[in-house]
């Protein structure tokens, strides 16, 4: 399976126990991700929320819905979760926040990495920032907001150099492993926009308050379009994750 380029997508934010965060990151960088990838996954990147000291978030992905069903119960009935559950369970307090995404059009999904992951043991993060912005509305995103997207929100945050790395909507094919609890009855458009530090990412969100006309009508037809005002991650990733 390529593993960025996959029809399946899920988006993980945990909610952990205070101080746990580096303790989850830690057993989930030495223990989770190759142990995953063994039984048909990709552990696409895993992050720390800046803005939410014990929140972890991770991306997973998957070539389709019966495949994923195949891989997640052979890892959850396999050995290395067997070995692991106790403690990763131990530093969690909720792990259903979980977004079921695909890709807007075949091309969106994120592109092959640069470099490979880096090897077990490392454990000094990039200075790279990810920034995931994510839009809700009361029904589906269908092409007509795909191409407004495309026209005017895209270019706009092109010229400013935050293109988008990769674009996602909510996968609406019904969960294949119901153990794991997705989040239903929403539709969502995700976009993912990568910063080489933490001052390019501050730096585009100072831009992004400042007055400009083209830049504000685009954004403000955006909101306008949507249920509410657009949700934004800012995302450090761990010293492992391939994304970063």
């Amino acid at each position: 399976m390529d593993v960025v380029r996959y029809p399946v997508l899920e988006l993980r934010q945990y909610t952990l126990r205070a101080g746990q965060r580096d303790v989850l990151i830690d057993l989930f960088d030495r223990e989770l991700v190759e142990t995953q990838e063994a039984v048909g996954m990709s552990v696409v990147g895993q992050f720390r929320d800046l803005d939410r000291p014990d929140r972890f978030v991770w991306l997973r992905g998957f070539t389709d819905m019966p495949r994923r069903a195949q891989a997640l119960t052979s890892f959850y009935n396999g050995p290395a979760w067997k070995a692991h559950s106790a403690q990763a369970n131990a530093t969690m307090i909720d792990s259903d926040n979980v977004l079921l995404l695909r890709p807007v059009v075949a091309c969106s999904g994120f592109p092959p990495p640069a470099v490979g992951r880096p090897p077990a043991g490392r454990t000094i993060p990039p200075p790279s920032r990810l920034l995931a912005t994510i839009c809700h509305r009361d029904q589906p995103f269908d092409e007509a907001f795909v191409g407004f997207y495309d026209r005017q929100v895209r270019p706009v945050l092109a010229r400013a150099g935050a293109a988008p790395l990769a674009c996602f909507q909510t996968e609406h094919a019904e969960n294949t492993f119901p153990a794991l609890p997705v989040r239903t009855g929403e539709n969502v458009f995700v976009w993912f926009t990568r910063f080489p530090s933490q001052a390019h990412l501050t730096g585009h969100l100072a831009w992004l308050k400042q007055p400009g006309h083209q830049k504000r009508a685009a954004l403000a037809a955006l909101t306008a379009t949507l249920a509410s005002t657009p949700q934004q991650l800012r995302l450090a990733p761990t010293a492992r994750s391939l994304l970063r």
